[in-house]
């Protein structure tokens, strides 16, 4: 079996070489060895790393993804626990939808100003009234009214 050191990892990655010390530190990675004073990892690790940065993506932490590897580094993803993050990310979506909408209405908005369209203003009053947050985690999204 063919080892990788810690450079050839951090090239064939993408990811520098403080981030692989920092996700074996926090247990997502393991080296199994050194050379000299560099860590060795076996190819394994590459797919491993790709998975950690699909779950990043997917805006999991990093303790919800260590804990989606099992004993012996066996994946074990919690179903409810996908499903769960897709209606996180729906409401993100709806929530990003209602400010793009927003956002172009008032690019192309006829007013004079933006204080004297009806929309823009609508808009602001529902960010005044902080019910135009980010989204988070199991709070509902309100959104302004369409315009």
């Amino acid at each position: 079996m063919q080892l990788l050191d810690i450079a050839e990892v951090a090239q064939r990655s993408g990811l520098p070489a403080s981030a692989l010390r920092f996700y074996e530190e926090k247990g997502l990675i393991v080296s199994v060895g050194r050379r000299g004073l560099r860590r060795l990892f076996e190819p394994e690790v590459l797919e491993r790393l790709a998975l950690i940065a699909l779950g990043r993506t997917a805006g999991f932490s990093l303790e919800d993804i260590a804990a989606m590897f099992g004993p012996g580094g066996k994946l074990r993803i919690r179903r409810e626990k996908l499903s769960d993050k897709a209606d996180e990310l729906d409401r993100t979506i709806r929530h990003l939808a209602a400010m793009r909408d927003g956002l172009r209405h008032a690019a192309v908005c006829k007013a004079p100003s933006h204080m004297e369209c009806p929309s823009f203003r609508r808009l602001v009053r529902v960010a005044g009234a902080g019910r135009l947050t980010a989204p988070d985690k199991g709070k509902p999204n309100r959104r302004p009214h369409k315009t």
